[in-house]
């Protein structure tokens, strides 16, 4: 049989056609599509929970989102930013970005998302935020994060790379009450725009900011300039800005993906339980699900090898690749990676249950093109592997 991939996006004749409009209307930078896409998030989300506006920023990727939402809130040298070890490392790369140290601290077992007990236990007098990661799809505890963060007077910057469109206590996240939130459009994400992320913010002051610097810290974008009926060439720079715009060929994707997103979310919902069925009489630890009246986006499904499973996990990710199967790891913590190991002197021994989650775990393919043929494929994979 072919190889099934790990993941596809699913692009449709909407989309071709909002980029093939972008192409044609000769605006294929950051213009009239980006701006839409902009205000269509901001209207998707909601501001119903606490009757504020929420100003969303496109960004080129998730990382520039992260970047711009720390540096807006004064991150710097000499600061501390908690995060966990169990993410990829733009997540706390953005940090290092900024001359800031991070503060890697282990998750929770059994959702595998950040502790926040050893959150509390890392604050230090230098800790200016937390940077909390909704691994796989499924929400931290926002609530306790939330109020230590309040306790303690620390910024909250949630990296929602995987959770779009999750839920934690009946809010989509987004809406939360943390200080801005990063959404990635990355090819493999729940929504694509091929590269691409959303800094989204009640803080007016931190959207303004952010605005800037994505385009060289120029107080006038170039659609402003461009389409104004009378001379506006006139910009100021004024501050040493990135280059973090999101194009308008990348904003025709997003603003079709986005209408999709929660119907995409009950596709990638039905593997997750056909999975779950499959494999529940095998050595395996299935993921965790979320809380009552809450949603889970599904975006990895994550199983982890129980201790009596026989086999070890690079030698069943090798069977399932001889199957034709696709799959992947996620993550190796940071704290295994020669950069931050050494910059921090770090040892797996002070993050057991990441390290411990590590060595036995792998993400299978969870994506809407594949059919019940398929996800049944995986599932005889999975179980004659474990053979």
């Amino acid at each position: 049989p072919p190889f099934l991939p790990f993941a596809l996006p699913e692009i449709g004749d909407d989309e071709i056609a909002e980029v093939v409009d972008a192409l044609k209307s000769g605006w294929v930078t950051t213009g009239p599509k980006t701006k839409r896409f902009e205000g269509d998030f901001a209207a998707w989300l909601g501001d119903a929970t606490r009757g504020e506006q929420l100003h969303c920023v496109a960004v080129n990727s998730a990382t520039a989102g992260l970047h711009l939402a720390l540096e807006a809130l004064g991150i710097g040298p000499g600061d501390e930013v908690i995060t966990t070890t169990h993410t990829f490392t733009a997540t706390a790369e953005v940090v290092r970005y900024l001359g800031a140290d991070v503060r890697l601290v282990d998750i929770d077992p059994a959702t595998l998302n950040i502790d926040p007990a050893a959150v509390r236990a890392a604050i230090t007098p230098r800790t200016k935020a937390i940077l909390p990661v909704h691994y796989a799809g499924l929400a931290a505890d926002m609530p306790a994060l939330l109020a230590i963060a309040r306790e303690h007077g620390l910024k909250v910057v949630e990296d929602a790379a995987h959770a779009l469109p999750t839920t934690c206590g009946g809010q989509l996240v987004g809406t939360l009450d943390s200080d801005a939130t990063v959404f990635s459009f990355y090819a493999n994400k729940t929504i694509t725009t091929g590269e691409g992320g959303m800094l989204v913010t009640r803080d007016a002051a931190v959207a303004q900011r952010a605005r800037t610097m994505r385009l060289h810290g120029m107080n006038r974008d170039a659609f402003d300039r461009f389409t104004a009926k009378v001379p506006s060439w006139y910009y100021e720079v004024v501050a040493p800005g990135f280059k973090y715009n999101l194009t308008d060929i990348a904003a025709a994707l997003g603003l079709h993906q986005l209408k999709k997103a929660h119907a995409f979310q009950q596709r990638r919902a039905a593997i997750a339980a056909a999975y779950d069925a499959a494999f529940a009489d095998l050595p395996l630890v299935l993921p965790p699900q979320p809380a009552a009246g809450d949603r889970h986006a599904w975006h990895l499904y994550v199983l982890r090898l129980a201790d009596d499973a026989g086999i070890g996990r690079d030698r069943f990710i090798e069977r399932l690749f001889d199957a034709g199967i696709g799959c992947s790891v996620h993550y190796i913590p940071l704290h295994l990676h020669p950069y931050w190991r050494d910059r921090y002197a770090l040892q797996p021994g002070q993050f057991p249950h990441s390290q411990h989650a590590y060595e036995r775990m792998l993400s299978l393919p969870i994506y809407t093109r594949m059919s019940d043929d398929d996800v049944m494929r995986v599932a005889q994979a999975v179980r004659a592997a474990l053979r």
